[in-house]
């Protein structure tokens, strides 16, 4: 399956990419790349393969929950861009 410069540019539209000439393709031919891949494993026959429930397997571990103290305000501040009372300031994203 081979991908069109009018494709690329129709997605990197949808995107918001401003992308070049030089992007454009470069950018068809690294997806022209991948859907070759994906047709190659389309190829496998695996139907005697049975589903994995997991990717190894390892299952999670999970640990007990339990309270342990956090950082100090202080400390958990000091590396803040801007803070004050105690908080981390932010920009307002919220009309008001």
């Amino acid at each position: 399956m081979k991908i069109t410069l009018e494709e690329v540019r129709r997605v990197a539209a949808l995107a918001h990419l401003d992308l070049d000439a030089a992007s454009s393709e470069r950018l068809r031919s690294n997806l022209d790349q991948i859907l070759d891949y994906v047709e190659k494993l389309n190829e496998v026959d695996t139907s005697s393969v049975e589903p994995a429930l997991a990717v190894t397997e390892q299952f999670e571990s999970f640990r007990e929950d339990r309270e342990e103290p956090g950082l100090p305000a202080e400390e958990a501040l000091a590396n803040a861009p801007e803070s004050g009372n105690g908080h981390f300031k932010v920009p307002r994203v919220i009309p008001g």
